[in-house]
């Protein structure tokens, strides 16, 4: 598997002369979907030889050496009804073991990634030449998987320009810094309950393994790293990139988060460390806010997610997520939100990022919070982290790096006031009937000159933010 670049780049060419494919987006589904089955069954395999009394839930006839593991195997038309009319009705309906056993969990990961996903392509021929570069690579060789796990992440950020697809991906330079602030430990539990394609996930489990030092405590972290994600196809993508970081069965619930009254979570739900980027900008769906307190009720999906994650936490438990601006400030439910965050949680930390972090997805502000629950907020430092030198913005071509971050790292334990960091006392917060959105009082002012294309850059984004929050009042209204 020496060039695992090249497979992938060939499998992305065969994909383009498809008719059935669209996007990005459908491209990653497509993929994504035939290399969960191609690494689900090499790992069916594995464990089948370790273990005498574990049997792959896949039958036979649908695992992937039978319909397609031979190069020279069936192709075109009837390959292509093959795939559409049994493969996925048989796996979307397989059956699950009497027993709840690593078969049982294993068999319902099968059914619910391809409940919600599909097959594309229109070509049986260019699927039987997708399939036959799949075949060149074995993920039972832990080095060669570990391999196309860092591949796996190009895949991934491919979902960044793709669309509305881009909110299931944080870029891992933020994932990476967030985990090791945070610092989770072995034996805590530790959850994202909006998962996407799981970065937060794997940057906790590499966290972990480092610490292991014995087989037992390796087999631990998958029992204490879980997610829970309600779109199919981050849901897919998650799973696939747990088994990459040889979680052999990834524990990611295909759940809405905000599916159950928030009384419904009692101490033996809570966890230790919650890492996440919550979606933000969206309406909530299913009257899902009704199950939250009278007060707290508001169509912002960030909104509940942030009084959702106080409440997941222990005593002592530790978070790091990702907000927007927007979450920082408002009044009414807002206020109350942030009322109820500095009082049972000490927010000690908020690194607040530049506005391309996230383009071209998002163009909004957001911001990094760190908190730990069971003491009030007595104080809050603010770190603003700034672009590097000679550079306007982030784009896809040059995101955020996680050199970045080592200046911040330097600052954490030895906190002082300077150009870029300020601290910030919770009577001044209260004054401000608890608004968060504090900018730097230390900040020289600049005299800015932009070009005519990048104003309107600048206009077409206020534009777009603007007719994003007139349908949200629409939305509102109805």
């Amino acid at each position: 598997m020496s060039n695992l670049k090249g497979i992938i780049d060939s499998i992305r060419k065969i994909m383009w002369q498809d008719t059935g494919l669209n996007g990005d987006a459908q491209r990653v589904e497509q993929l994504g979907w035939m290399l969960f089955l191609k690494i689900f069954s090499d790992k069916d395999k594995e464990l089948e030889v370790l273990n005498d009394t574990y049997t792959s839930p896949i039958p036979d006839e649908f695992h992937w050496d039978a319909w397609a593991g031979d190069d020279e195997g069936i192709t075109g038309d009837e390959l292509l009804e093959f795939v559409d009319r049994k493969l996925f009705p048989a796996l979307r309906n397989i059956q699950l073991a009497a027993t709840d056993d690593v078969q049982r969990k294993r068999a319902l990961i099968v059914r619910e990634v391809f409940e919600g996903n599909n097959n594309y392509m229109k070509s049986g021929i260019n699927i039987r030449k997708v399939l036959n570069k799949l075949n060149e690579l074995d993920f039972n060789i832990a080095r060669d998987r570990h391999a196309f796990g860092e591949l796996y992440e190009t895949i991934l950020k491919e979902l960044q320009s793709a669309g509305k697809s881009g909110e299931f991906y944080t870029p891992r330079a933020i994932t990476a810094f967030i985990c090791e602030m945070i610092d989770p430990c072995l034996g805590e539990k530790i959850l994202d309950p909006s998962c996407g394609t799981g970065g937060y996930l794997t940057a906790a489990i590499e966290h972990l393994k480092k610490q292991a030092n014995s087989v037992e405590e390796s087999q631990s972290i998958a029992e204490n790293v879980f997610g829970w994600e309600y779109k199919p196809l981050p849901y897919l993508l998650a799973t696939t990139n747990l088994i990459l970081h040889d979680m052999d069965v990834p524990n990611i619930s295909f759940r809405d988060s905000l599916d159950q009254p928030l009384s419904s979570y009692t101490e033996k739900n809570r966890v230790n460390v919650i890492l996440a980027n919550p979606p933000f900008g969206g309406i909530v769906a299913n009257n899902n806010e009704n199950n939250f307190p009278q007060n707290f009720r508001t169509k912002e999906s960030a909104d509940l997610f942030l009084v959702l994650m106080i409440h997941l936490l222990k005593h002592e438990g530790r978070a790091g997520i990702v907000l927007p601006d927007g979450s920082l400030t408002g009044d009414g439910i807002k206020q109350r939100v942030r009322e109820k965050l500095l009082t049972e949680c000490n927010l000690h930390t908020i690194v607040r990022l530049p506005n391309s972090v996230f383009q071209p997805y998002a163009t909004v502000a957001t911001n990094l919070l760190f908190f730990t629950k069971g003491t009030p907020t007595k104080e809050i430092w603010y770190y603003e982290h700034r672009l590097p030198e000679g550079q306007k913005a982030y784009s896809k071509t040059r995101p955020i790096q996680v050199k970045e971050f080592e200046p911040i790292k330097k600052w954490w334990n030895k906190r002082e006031t300077s150009e870029i960091s300020w601290k910030v006392d919770i009577q001044t917060i209260i004054d401000r009937n608890w608004d968060l959105d504090i900018k730097n009082p230390n900040k020289q002012e600049e005299n800015i000159e932009h070009s005519s294309t990048e104003l309107m850059q600048m206009l077409e984004t206020s534009f777009a933010k603007s007719a994003g929050l007139l349908k949200q009042l629409k939305e509102a209204v109805k």
